[in-house]
C-alpha cells in the first residue's frame, strides 16, 4: 500500500511539471509595425521568430502549431499586447506566422507550448 501510494505521488509530481498547453486564435503584426520598439525595448523584427503575449513572461520560448494544417514555429516572447479583446491568444511575427501559415489567413487556431 506505502508502494503505491509513493507511486501515486510521484505520478501527481511528474504530471504536475509538464507545461500545459493553450489553445487559441493567432494573428500577426502588421508591417507598419516594423521598426517599432516592441515592450521589453528592443526593435520589432517583422522577420524575428518572436511573438507578442499577455501570459508569457519576456525571452519565454514558445512552441506555436497551426492546428489546421500541423505546421509549427519555434518563437521567443518579446512583447505584450492588446489583442485579447479582439479574442485572440498570441500575436506572431510576419516572419513566424508565415512558417506555418499563409499570411491572406489573417488569423489561424493554433496551440501554444511553453518550450523554456
Amino acid at each position: 500500500m506505502k508502494i503505491l501510494t509513493f507511486s501515486f505521488i510521484i505520478l501527481l509530481l511528474v504530471a504536475g511539471s509538464a507545461s500545459a498547453s493553450e489553445i487559441g486564435k493567432a494573428s500577426f503584426y502588421t508591417v507598419k509595425s516594423s521598426g517599432l520598439v516592441t515592450a521589453n525595448g528592443e526593435r520589432y523584427n517583422e522577420d524575428a521568430f518572436t511573438c507578442a503575449s499577455i501570459s508569457h513572461k519576456f525571452n519565454t520560448i514558445l512552441k506555436i502549431t497551426n492546428i489546421g494544417n500541423g505546421k509549427a514555429v519555434i518563437v521567443r516572447v518579446n512583447d505584450t499586447g492588446g489583442f485579447k479583446k479582439y479574442g485572440r491568444i498570441i500575436d506572431l511575427s510576419k516572419g513566424a506566422f508565415s512558417q506555418i501559415a499563409n499570411l491572406k489567413q489573417g488569423i489561424i487556431t493554433v496551440k501554444i507550448e511553453v518550450i523554456k
